[in-house]
């Protein structure tokens, strides 16, 4: 007696690997991902571990996946067209599976000082569209400050500079409205 042939026969680990490779270029022709992300997606699709460590492993090795240059990347995209501060972006990166390391290491060039011109030039483009009452109205400036420290809070910045930037750019404000 012969054997019935499956209806759908399995797929070789060779058939496996070549679809898990062409889910991470497809997801990679989309926006750079980091290996993490990819681990995910596969795991989701129900790849074995060992297919997605072996395509991801090739992935690597030819530069289609570089967390570090992720990391770059996504820093200097997210300071610019985001406003992020270092607390938020590294909260970022951790939540994509990026080491700590390279989180570190891509955050290196943000000082102090910058990170500071950073939040007084989001401060500034949002305080040109405020209304800030009459000179005395401490209710309505308060509310103004309170919306703006809150604005920087959830960029990422830390409340004693956002406080900072807040009262001083608020100075500013007024000396220039009263000119």
């Amino acid at each position: 007696m012969t054997q019935p042939m499956a209806l759908f026969p399995l797929p070789s680990t060779s058939d496996r690997a070549e679809q898990a490779r062409a889910v991470c270029l497809r997801l990679l022709t989309v926006r750079a991902r980091t290996r993490a992300e990819l681990e995910t997606q596969l795991a989701k699709r129900g790849y074995t571990e060992d297919v997605s460590a072996a395509v991801l492993d090739r992935l690597t090795h030819v530069g289609l996946i570089d967390d570090e240059d992720f990391a770059e990347q996504w820093v200097r995209s997210r300071r610019l067209h985001a406003g992020k501060g270092k607390r938020a972006l590294a909260a970022e990166l951790r939540h994509k599976g990026v080491d700590n390391e390279v989180i570190t290491a891509a955050l290196s060039g943000i000082d102090a000082g910058t990170e500071r011109t950073r939040a007084e030039q989001l401060v500034r483009d949002k305080l040109r569209r405020e209304k800030l009452g009459d000179p005395g109205d401490r209710d309505a400036e308060n509310k103004v400050a309170r919306r703006l420290v809150g604005m920087l809070a959830r960029r990422g910045y830390s409340q004693t500079m956002a406080l900072d930037v807040v009262t001083a750019e608020l100075a500013n404000e007024r000396e220039r409205r009263r000119v």
